[in-house]
């Protein structure tokens, strides 16, 4: 049975940005629903409601929507025009191809003042001689019946004659209520009947397990049988085909309940069908290797492992945790360079390595008391192996203060800046470039000493030996 759900009304809300309390319109139709529930409580503001080609078999739970207008229940299993007094702005209702029979429950509806439509099509009770005049007579607010206009020359025909034509329909409805019920008790008896039937097959089928236990003798030769006859078509095939066809062109009277159990075949088959396309799909093949040349980590067969690296011997290893008890022969290793694969009774085991490793030197080992599978992996000769780095010792240096910040900086793991010591810095007047001559002196001679620092703008020559050209870029301020 399927029910109203606040996650079915959310996805029909999408045009309301699936908000249902402000929800003014909703389509409900074809989802197989067998009763009308919650939506006189989480959507008041509904207009217009679609719950057309359901299994609705009631009107009921719609008295609290006093803003609706529209009501579609068109190809449903409703009986009775009941349970709408309290939709007092219903203009428009839609009741084609259902079962309502009792065609005084039309009365009902004198309280909707609004209603100006109403489709009863497809209705036992459109069979009844008299059935026009008797609703219009029944209900003067309405405007079309079966999506005929009423005129005034036509209202006023059936009010004249009224009283014959409720006595005539009053006789009509009672022998189809009588009908109705018989109907409805066949119906149970062929229900219970196929139960019965159902519990006397699976009984039979229960005595004759031991017929159909492989290595019996019966068994053995009912085998030979079939395979020396070869039948094109099994049995059971054959039996489902018939029932199929026994089903579809047997003659039934159209009722709610054979309506129903139309609905109910329908949806075994479909089922049936979903598990046989189960059975028969093929698993998804498993991604080990994506497009892009992506290795991926699988582990099918969901072992234990450890993946260790040994620095002494410069290898990675692999410990697989295969079963103890399993022949060696249903293994399969694949190393390369990147990954490591392993394949367990045909399940497989993937592993991307930390680091490129040589395939040609490993080595696959298996312990004879725990049955792990052991990997020993020798990393590649251009591999670069990270080391442990050990931080040097700060260098001395003549500025206490100086050592001291760079001290505390490679204790605060702080990037390194080169700093410039402005006591240390020397600039070369240029005015004294050449050095003057006293007259006390011979020839010119290079100073020895260092000129004194000066604000004039130059290069410094500290710490070249010899003569040397300076070429000085003079800048013009």
């Amino acid at each position: 049975m399927v029910y109203i759900t606040e996650d079915m009304v959310r996805r029909r809300a999408e045009h309301n940005e699936c908000e249902i309390f402000s929800l003014e319109e909703v389509s409900l139709h074809q989802q197989d629903i067998e009763r009308i529930e919650h939506l006189d409580r989480w959507c008041r503001d509904l207009r217009i409601l679609y719950l057309q080609n359901n299994l609705v078999p009631r009107i009921e739970n719609l008295g609290r929507l006093k803003k609706l207008e529209y009501l579609n229940l068109a190809l449903n299993n409703i009986e009775v025009i009941e349970n709408l007094e309290g939709c007092e702005s219903l203009q428009k209702l839609d009741l084609t191809v259902n079962f309502v029979g009792r065609l005084s429950s039309v009365e009902s509806l004198k309280h909707n003042i609004h209603l100006r439509e109403l489709f009863l099509v497809g209705n036992p009770c459109t069979e009844f001689e008299g059935y026009r005049q008797y609703v219009v007579a029944s209900l003067p607010q309405l405007k079309w019946l079966d999506g005929t206009e009423i005129s005034r020359s036509e209202r006023i025909r059936a009010a004249q004659g009224l009283e014959e034509v409720k006595r005539q329909v009053s006789e009509q409805e009672r022998e189809y209520l009588k009908r109705r019920a018989e109907e409805k008790e066949e119906a149970q008896r062929k229900a219970a009947g196929e139960e019965t039937g159902n519990n006397e097959k699976k009984e039979g089928f229960d005595s004759d397990i031991s017929s159909t236990v492989p290595g019996s003798e019966e068994n053995k030769e009912n085998q030979e049988m079939e395979e020396n006859t070869k039948l094109p078509l099994r049995s059971s095939e054959l039996d489902e085909e018939q029932q199929e066809r026994e089903f579809w062109h047997t003659p039934c009277s159209f009722t709610p309940e054979s309506r129903l159990e139309a609905h109910r075949h329908l949806e075994e088959k479909r089922r049936a069908k979903e598990k046989e396309k189960e059975k028969k799909k093929p698993k998804a093949s498993r991604t080990l290797i994506t497009a892009d040349g992506r290795v991926m980590n699988v582990n099918e067969a969901k072992l234990d492992f450890s993946l260790t690296e040994d620095e002494e011997n410069n290898t990675i290893v692999l410990d697989l945790a295969v079963y103890r008890h399993m022949d060696t022969s249903l293994i399969d290793v694949d190393v390369q360079p990147t990954y490591a694969r392993v394949t367990v009774k045909g399940k497989i085991f993937q592993m991307v390595l930390p680091a490129e490793v040589k395939p040609d030197s490993s080595t696959a080992q298996r312990s004879q008391t725990t049955g792990h599978l052991v990997l020993t992996m020798p990393r590649a000769a251009g591999e670069i192996k990270v080391t442990k780095t050990v931080p040097r010792p700060p260098r001395a240096c003549q500025n206490t203060h100086g050592s001291s910040s760079h001290d505390n900086t490679r204790r605060n793991n702080l990037p390194e800046r080169l700093e410039v010591d402005h006591s240390k810095h020397m600039a070369l007047d240029l005015a004294n470039i050449v050095p003057r001559q006293s007259t006390n002196e011979g020839p010119l001679e290079a100073s020895r000493t260092a000129p004194p620092a000066s604000s004039g703008h130059g290069s410094s020559s500290e710490g070249l030996g010899g003569n040397v050209w300076l070429i000085v870029a003079i800048r013009h301020e």
